[in-house]
């Protein structure tokens, strides 16, 4: 067989392989890296970086797996240096990543805040996903937890997938300044693509096993990105303070 159909096929087989789990994926549940430059590893989260690329499960653990190993020289063919911190500078990228697109979402209109219009939007089933501070108060949790399951059953679906992935303060300052606690993501071009990526962080950072769909939008029904628990209730991400010593409701800022 010709050796340019072996390196084809190779190739093909790399770009829906993790180099850690060796495992078959597809795009959006892999993160694709590069040799740089200087030789260092980069995360290609757009995937359109020019030269080889090594794919690592869209995975905190697995990156950093592919880090203690040294699988990435291995995977480029090159001799590569890949920072003891790249987990972390991956996170850093995929929050950014997320934050932005909430900020997109809002000034297309497609994401509301404040808690009477995040359970109105709830309530009459126009979120996508509701997005709540690490630091938020444990009766407004609850209250809009209510409104989530009331919505799904209503209708007879699954109910939202609900995250906690940022503070209140990271929140408001993605999202114009104020404190903000409770917020609601929309259907729409901006708000799918918010959704999409918060799922993606939230995966990264492990509080998901569920999917993270590039292609279709990401609607209700679709909690597979909240893990629950034995009680049911979403396994949200915390800041590690307790829930009852959250930022109260009344400081909330509304749009």
């Amino acid at each position: 067989m010709d050796d340019r159909a072996d390196d084809a096929g190779e190739a093909e087989l790399n770009d829906r392989t993790c180099i850690v789990t060796r495992t078959a994926q597809p795009p959006e549940h892999l993160i694709r890296f590069v040799r740089g430059p200087d030789g260092a590893v980069v995360p290609d989260l757009r995937r359109r970086l020019p030269g080889r690329g090594a794919h690592v499960a869209l995975s905190r653990a697995s990156v950093d797996e592919a880090v203690r190993r040294k699988l990435f020289g291995r995977a480029l063919k090159a001799e590569v240096l890949a920072a003891p911190d790249l987990g972390q500078m991956v996170d850093g990228l995929l929050a950014k990543s997320a934050l932005g697109s909430l900020g997109l979402a809002r000034k297309a209109g497609q994401l509301v805040t404040g808690a009477t219009k995040t359970e109105a939007a709830v309530r009459t089933g126009r979120a996508l996903l509701l997005v709540q501070a690490s630091d938020a108060a444990a009766d407004g949790l609850r209250k809009l937890d209510q409104a989530r399951r009331a919505a799904a059953a209503s209708r007879s679906e699954p109910a939202i997938a609900a995250l906690r992935l940022f503070t209140a303060d990271e929140l408001g300052l993605a999202l114009g300044g104020g404190n903000v606690i409770h917020a609601a993501i929309l259907a729409g071009d901006a708000g799918s693509a918010a959704a999409k990526r918060m799922a993606a962080l939230d995966k990264y950072r492990g509080e998901s096993p569920g999917p993270v769909s590039g292609d279709a939008p990401f609607g209700r029904g679709e909690t597979a990105t909240a893990k629950l628990n034995d009680t049911g209730a979403p396994s949200e991400r915390r800041s590690g303070q307790d829930e009852g010593r959250g930022i109260d409701p009344a400081q909330e800022a509304e749009a």
